[in-house]
């Protein structure tokens, strides 16, 4: 059954955050824990850890100071939608984010989408409006795991060059 849903999270954004990742909207885990890829299973966080060399951050704090110390920005496509528990392929009626006051806080530079429906309606929603292209990183949630964890961290090497000095 569709719910209609409202993003509760506010962004994660650093001043001199580089990179912008968003997802399509938190799923119900996410939203009842508080924090971006919080459902045990999401393989966010952990292939964040093994691309950068450190440890999977454990805890909404660690992951926001992961996320900052890395100069990752973190949000979501959506700001409302009406969707089947944490099924992308079932979202109607999508109201997107508005990016633009985070791009223009941070020199954010580049903007990447985990997952194909986020793709798709960050190209169809947002970019119109901003102005910016998003790169396509592959779904880190469990339901896609054809990806071992490794070949999902090597899928998210694209981030480093703009996190470079």
């Amino acid at each position: 059954m569709l719910k209609t849903v409202f993003h509760p999270l506010e962004p994660i954004c650093g001043p001199d955050a580089r990179v912008l990742i968003l997802g399509t909207m938190p799923s119900p885990r996410s939203r009842e824990e508080g924090f971006y890829y919080a459902h045990p299973r999401n393989r966010f966080w952990p292939a964040l850890a093994l691309l950068f060399g450190e440890a999977p951050p454990a805890g909404n704090d660690a992951r926001r100071d992961f996320a900052l110390a890395h100069r990752i920005a973190l949000w979501d496509v959506l700001q409302s939608c009406a969707i089947e528990g944490a099924s992308d392929s079932s979202i109607r009626n999508p109201v997107p984010n508005d990016i633009r006051p985070l791009l223009e806080k941070a020199p954010i530079r580049a903007v990447f989408t985990t997952g194909g429906t986020a793709f798709r309606l960050y190209r169809k929603l947002v970019e119109p409006v901003c102005g910016r292209a998003a790169l396509l990183l592959p779904s880190p949630s469990a339901a896609n795991c054809r990806l071992p964890l490794e070949a999902l961290a090597e899928a998210y090497r694209p981030i480093l060059p703009f996190l470079a000095e």
